[in-house]
């Protein structure tokens, strides 16, 4: 007996669909998507404020003819899937309960269920069966026809290559687990062709994802306005505050530069420019630098405007496109594109030559010296080694990583790049260990020889503005706010706002 549902979307637009006892409640939800022009992807089906089960026939779902159905937008990100395959009797030998048992995410077809599975069993074929036939009346050894695999999923059977193709998410599963009984029926195509047509389809399939990623891309790139596009500066809080001692870790190949890790950047070629660079151990060209003199960091003695502080709109636009971007659902990476993240991670830094580090030890003294890309921790370890007038006393060298600050290990097969993950500019902390004796603590680290030479830090002078130049760059500054739509007070009370917080 044939019935109806009405769906109502978030506009309060509806639309009616005709039901069966026997339709799945899946096949609704992509007969209504189609008729409001939507992805049946990334939406759902709520009664009464509770999720349905796509996954049911009407029959077993528990809804009254004339239901008013709610479709709601899912999340984005899939969710794990217990998927048992129940195995035919003469594929089952060799086989527990007869059934493979794995976790897929959501967005996974059903093909690559079979692939995924048949994989895992290298004596089993699920996708790439063929069964050899004679034509009627003829001899010889007949033509190799396509065994195509056929599943079914609680008495809906899905045979062809497009049923296939659909996810178990269209299916109606977003959770929990769900039995597919294999089968395999002979098809008319030979297998050679059905190959190639296989082929054929996973040929354009990813040349539409790499034209649709491009546009998106394209899409998100020009979402921003230039205006708001440079990030805004971040300061380093730790850059004053003194070196702890820190316990080894583990450290992976990862950039040193991202926003996870922290690093001093200095000036070497200020520095060095004026400065004379010294041999030091390994005739390896160093430059060392005393300590300031000051108690008061050189960063808090220089004037500033404090206009330069204050939040533009510039910066709110910047804000809130951060976290409309960070509040977005992104889906997980796949294996291939984890491994191209990797391969691309390698040759960023089979790319970089060399590299500046600075030494900073505990009575604020500084070396910096230049390392290659096949210069090791132990490398790092001797360099700093031959500059101390206690050699032989224990002690550790740790910098901040894109994971956080890490002991460097004395290691001569870890690479200072490759390995470590260091990258440009990079500033290493000197810490005595716990076995260091109480008269290498209080005297001087350096050895008097190279302390002799060195020099005081010299930081470029910042040219003062003067005040024809501040009324011209403020007068410039009102004329962009002009060109901007006016913000009445909305903009200065976020800005209060995110203050307070």
């Amino acid at each position: 007996m044939a019935s109806t549902v009405v769906i109502i979307d978030a506009s309060a637009r509806r639309t009616t669909i005709k039901t069966a006892p026997g339709k799945i409640l899946s096949d609704i939800l992509q007969e209504a998507c189609s008729k409001l022009g939507v992805d049946a992807t990334h939406y759902g089906l709520k009664h009464n404020n509770k999720n349905v089960d796509l996954s049911k026939p009407m029959r077993l779902s528990g809804l009254s003819p004339g239901a008013k159905l709610e479709l709601v937008v899912l999340s984005r990100s899939p969710s794990v899937i217990k998927v048992a395959l129940q195995l035919p009797e003469k594929e089952a030998s060799g086989v527990v309960g007869g059934r493979l048992i794995q976790d897929f995410a959501s967005s996974t077809t059903l093909w690559l269920v079979l692939r995924s599975l048949e994989n895992r069993e290298p004596r089993k074929t699920f996708t790439a069966r063929g069964e050899t036939r004679t034509e009627t009346g003829e001899n010889g050894a007949g033509r190799l026809y396509h065994e195509a695999p056929v599943l079914n999923i609680m008495g809906r059977e899905l045979s062809t290559f497009t049923d296939l193709q659909k996810t178990l998410a269209q299916l109606g599963y977003n959770s929990g687990n769900v039995l597919l009984r294999l089968g395999f029926k002979v098809s008319e195509t030979p297998l050679e062709e059905a190959m190639e047509q296989m082929e054929q389809y996973f040929a354009s399939i990813q040349s539409d994802e790499k034209a649709g990623a491009h546009a998106t891309s394209m899409a998100t790139s020009e979402s921003i306005p230039d205006a708001i596009s440079p990030a805004l500066p971040q300061e380093d809080d730790n850059a004053n505050s003194p070196p702890e001692p820190l316990s080894p870790c583990h450290i992976e190949s990862t950039p040193a530069n991202t926003p996870g890790g922290q690093q001093e950047i200095f000036d070497e070629r200020s520095e060095q420019s004026s400065n004379p660079v010294i041999t030091g151990p390994e005739q390896r060209p160093i430059a060392v630098f005393k300590p300031s003199s000051s108690s008061t960091p050189r960063a808090a003695q220089q004037a500033f405007n404090e206009r330069d502080y204050e939040p533009t709109i510039a910066h709110a636009k910047l804000h809130q496109a951060r976290l409309q971007n960070s509040g977005r659902n992104k889906p997980l990476l796949s294996d291939k594109e984890l491994e191209e993240k990797e391969n691309a991670k390698a040759q960023k830094f089979a790319s970089v030559k060399k590299i500046a580090i600075k030494i900073r030890f505990p009575d604020q003294t500084t070396i910096n010296a230049d390392f290659t890309n096949v210069d090791t921790a132990g490398t790092l370890y001797d360099c700093a080694k031959g500059v101390l007038a206690n050699e032989d006393e224990p002690f550790l060298l740790n910098f901040i990583s894109a994971k956080g600050p890490c002991t460097i290990p004395r290691d001569n097969s870890k690479r200072l790049i490759s390995d470590l993950g260091m990258s440009g500019s990079t500033l290493v902390n000197f810490l005595w260990d716990e076995g260091a004796s109480t008269g290498a603590r209080t005297s001087p680290v350096l050895k008097g020889a190279v302390l002799a030479q060195a020099k005081e830090v010299e930081v470029p002078q910042i040219p003062e503005t003067s005040a024809d130049e501040e009324k011209a760059h403020d007068q410039d500054a009102g004329g962009r706010k002009e060109t901007v739509k006016s913000p009445g007070k909305g903009i200065s009370k976020w800005v209060s706002r995110l203050s307070k917080k």
